[in-house]
């Protein structure tokens, strides 16, 4: 039971963690990150909560709520007005456990839903930008110089982060491995 278990505290503090990092990491790395004509979108809220659906067990957190809590808040602090994350984030969320209750858990189930999903997310935002006007880049471009570049560094993310963090769930779900 979630409340109960050690992730009440931990998975709210690893998502502030993230958002956190989301923003620095983009600020400091902004040459690197957003130079013409790429742009790489750091997604590691996404990764997170994903992570938290891959490593919850029986615990069941209330993913789909922090997913629209981080929404709103990524919202909010990246454009001001509530929009497309505070649907985005527990659309995927979703989608993650859907699809990762059809496959046995291992790493190589766990790199390719997450690949699918961020794949997903920037996919849904793209198109929702081209149709209010937003953006005007060309499907073309956009999986050139936007897709492939922000699911290279979210896969290198979830490279680094995936043992670290599910022995920080083992452990918080006392698990002894």
């Amino acid at each position: 039971m979630y409340r109960l278990s050690r992730l009440r505290f931990l998975f709210p503090l690893g998502l502030f963690i993230c958002f956190f990092l989301d923003g620095s990491l983009s600020k400091i790395f902004a040459n690197q990150f957003f130079s013409y004509p790429y742009l790489m979108v750091s997604q590691l809220v996404v990764l997170w909560l994903i992570f938290g659906a891959f490593f919850e067990e029986d615990i069941q957190i209330p993913l789909t709520g922090f997913a629209v809590a981080a929404g709103i808040c990524a919202d909010l602090y990246y454009s001001g007005i509530l929009g497309l994350f505070m649907f985005l984030y527990p659309a995927i969320v979703m989608f993650a456990r859907a699809l990762n209750c059809y496959y046995t858990p291992s790493f190589l189930s766990h790199i390719l839903i997450f690949f699918v999903s961020i794949a997903l997310l920037e996919l849904l935002n793209y198109w929702a930008y081209y149709l209010v006007g937003v953006t005007r880049v060309g499907f073309a471009g956009f999986l050139l110089d936007t897709l492939g570049p922000t699911l290279a560094l979210n896969l290198v993310y979830f490279i680094l982060l995936y043992w670290p963090v599910h022995r920080l769930y083992q452990r918080a779900l006392g698990e002894q491995h």
